[in-house]
């Protein structure tokens, strides 16, 4: 059976649009994935040495960043974004009283973009837990006399991870950083699910108008190949960029 080529100019249109829209979603995902990881992974590894200080750093920062990043890599990310879109986005963006955002305001959100802000905001909490672990796992491979030495001089401790740990652990992370923003490229096919025009929507929507399976889904395979492959030289030379004063 060969390849009709009509089928896939008829809609490299919709292809490319869809790239455009997996391309939004990943970069906003993985901006603000690295936000919440930074915080929830720096949460992971609060303390305090004595008395109520210690339970309260516990409840409030370790606890709730350990039960965050625990449900969130281990549950399917499908689940995900299913939650979001169908529980909680209803409550948050609601034209009847949303927690957030309620009135004709909301009914826009919901009508125009529910399912980009369900499919940003699903992304960007399972991305954020597995870079709560990079960058907890990164922070601690820092000597523990690099943050004893910026004390001795007076530095608090948002100061000592501001200028001295996390700019050094950055460099170690950049691989595992670029391997997940890869995964969460790949992971944005799911979002098609509820209904956000990607890649795999534009595939699913062709293969649906003319009944064709390889036309449509090798031709978004290629397209995810080849951002895929641009991600990982653009890792490659950030780590050449940045990795020059790392000492391994």
């Amino acid at each position: 059976m060969g390849i009709r080529w009509d089928v896939i100019s008829d809609y490299m249109p919709m292809f490319l649009q869809g790239a455009v829209m997996t391309l939004e979603i990943t970069v906003i995902g993985v901006l603000f994935g690295t936000l919440i990881g930074l915080f929830a992974g720096i949460a992971r590894l609060a303390y305090a040495k004595y008395g109520l200080g210690k339970y309260l750093v516990a409840i409030f920062f370790r606890w709730p960043a350990l039960l965050y990043i625990t449900f969130f890599r281990g549950t399917p990310l499908f689940v995900q974004i299913l939650i979001v879109h169908f529980a909680i986005m209803p409550l948050l963006i609601n034209p009847d009283g949303g927690w957030l955002i309620a009135g004709d305001l909301a009914r826009e959100i919901k009508s125009e973009h529910g399912a980009l802000v369900s499919g940003i905001i699903a992304l960007s909490l399972n991305a954020g837990a597995y870079i709560a672990e990079i960058f907890r796992a990164g922070i601690q491979s820092i000597d523990i006399g690099q943050a004893e030495a910026a004390r001795s001089l007076g530095m608090t401790y948002s100061k000592t991870m501001r200028f001295i740990i996390i700019p050094q652990a950055f460099r170690r992370m950049l691989p595992p950083l670029g391997n997940e923003a890869i995964m969460l490229l790949k992971d944005s096919s799911l979002v098609s699910v509820i209904g956000l025009a990607e890649m795999a929507f534009a595939a699913k929507s062709a293969f649906g108008a003319t009944s064709r399976v390889w036309e449509p889904y090798i031709t978004i395979s290629i397209f995810y190949l080849v951002m895929t492959l641009g991600l990982s030289v653009l890792v490659s030379w950030l780590e050449r960029r940045y990795g020059k004063g790392d000492i391994r």
